[in-house]
């Protein structure tokens, strides 16, 4: 089963693909591992002269699997820490792309899906788009995807939604900083492709080195954030209150703090 899909046109601009529609592309163990191993690959393809993020269905990402959570719960320590550096990893490996990484955010992200939007140098949504940090509605933390989400919002920006679960539309995340700008579903092709269309008459060396620079000067995500991250995350897998929000989902029920 495919679950990303990679296309390359002749100009060089490659298309990087969630193809788990019927799950709304939440992102499973094996949707991150190949995920990760597209985004390394295409990092070392000198042919590439950018890349769109983009996804099927009817949702860009619903975030992380849910079945895939609760399964760490019967993790030990170690395994969990390796499973929550998962997501890490992978969105490291989009962060760090030489090429520009445009978003074409066709529908809903939710949790993991806003950390995609995050890693993104531009992401354009399609007007009416709901976004949110839907973890601690589960007892969990936005953890993995924080260092990246602050990097993209800034700290006072994220305060607004980053701890409450609330959702937000599409014109509020172009405010919040994690859209660029917002267009009818109609002209969401059009606005992706005058979004790359000026890199392909740049040097690609100068782009990769200027995309370099710039997360220089601003301040990288750096391993040390990461590793925190990852930390806390596994840390809030053992917690009381993420095995009873995540057992509330599954059995379509309030949790017991609501």
């Amino acid at each position: 089963m495919t679950l990303i899909r990679t296309d390359v046109d002749a100009r060089g601009v490659a298309t990087l693909t969630l193809a788990r529609a019927d799950k709304h592309n939440a992102l499973s163990a094996e949707m991150m591992t190949a995920l990760e191993k597209a985004a390394r690959d295409l990092a070392e393809d000198g042919s590439v002269r950018a890349v769109v993020l983009a996804a099927e269905g009817k949702t860009f990402c619903a975030g992380g699997d849910l079945a895939w959570m609760r399964a760490q719960f019967d993790m030990d320590p170690d395994t969990r820490r390796t499973e929550s550096r998962r997501i890490a990893t992978m969105l490291g490996a989009l962060y760090d792309l030489p090429q520009p990484l445009i978003g074409r955010v066709h529908g809903n992200a939710f949790g993991g899906g806003v950390g995609l939007v995050s890693v993104c140098d531009v992401a354009i949504g399609v007007d009416g788009t709901k976004l949110g940090f839907t973890e601690t509605r589960l007892g969990l933390i936005p953890a993995n995807i924080g260092p990246y989400v602050i990097a993209r919002m800034g700290g006072t920006r994220a305060s607004e939604v980053f701890m409450s679960a609330r959702l937000f539309d599409a014109a509020e995340a172009v405010r919040l900083n994690l859209l660029s700008r917002t267009v009818d579903a109609g002209d969401l092709d059009a606005a992706v492709e005058a979004e790359v269309l000026p890199y392909l008459s740049c040097a690609p060396g100068a782009v990769a080195e200027a995309k370099a620079l710039m997360r220089d000067l601003t301040g990288r995500v750096t391993e040390a954030q990461i590793d925190m991250a990852i930390d806390a995350l596994a840390r809030r897998w053992q917690s009381d209150e993420a095995r009873e929000g995540v057992g509330a989902f599954f059995d379509k029920r309030k949790p017991d703090w609501q």
